[in-house]
């Protein structure tokens, strides 16, 4: 039984106007430090046994208080990338209408096989982390692991491992703030969500 807990970065310099960022190592915002920091509060007393993140500066510089509070070393695994919003990235919705109307109406319609042009096919995401988490679980059979990821990423992944439709991750997780938890326990093969979404404190954003 591994229990994780799974982070989306502090918010960043995209956030106010609600652009992608997918590939692009975009830096955090004064508050999304203060994220950071306040998940190092949370960290401190949670008994966790390992701090990995995606190897983005938004992530590595979330994770790394954590760390700091824990007396951990945080790991990075390129498995635990954000998307590949291809013709998409750095766009805000508006803007992809404006340059491709009929692929962003096809994307919202079903995001996974009509995902951004040019962008990451969201299967293969989900699967790579999947896998980097299946490797965890069997590093730290009992481990009790704290990912810092992205948005699209975790969602994804939660449909994934607990089997609902792909397709329906923007449906079911229509938001994912920055700084919230989200814990899901991998047992037997098995996936079960044990909180989503949860306040780490009162400074949380959340956009697409």
């Amino acid at each position: 039984m591994t229990d994780f807990i799974l982070v989306r970065h502090g918010e960043t310099v995209w956030h106010a106007e609600n652009r992608y960022a997918g590939r692009t190592d975009v830096p955090l915002t004064d508050l999304g430090r203060e994220q950071a920091a306040a998940l190092a509060g949370w960290a401190a007393t949670a008994a966790l046994t390992g701090i990995w993140s995606s190897p983005l500066s938004r992530a590595r510089l979330t994770a790394a208080p954590a760390a700091a509070a824990c007396g951990l070393t945080a790991g990075v695994d390129e498995r635990l990338y954000e998307l590949d919003f291809g013709q998409g990235e750095g766009l805000t919705r508006d803007e992809m209408h404006r340059r491709f109307p009929e692929q962003l109406a096809a994307f919202l319609a079903d995001p996974v096989e009509h995902h951004l042009p040019d962008g990451e096919h969201p299967r293969h995401a989900a699967e790579r982390a999947a896998d980097c988490l299946a490797d965890l679980a069997r590093a730290q059979p009992r481990g009790r692991i704290l990912l810092v990821a992205h948005s699209t990423l975790v969602r994804v992944l939660l449909c994934h491992l607990v089997g609902i439709p792909l397709a329906d991750y923007r449906r079911v997780f229509p938001r994912l703030d920055n700084g919230a938890r989200t814990e899901i326990r991998l047992e037997n093969g098995q996936t079960a969500l044990l909180s989503f979404n949860a306040p780490t404190s009162a400074l949380t954003t959340a956009l697409h």
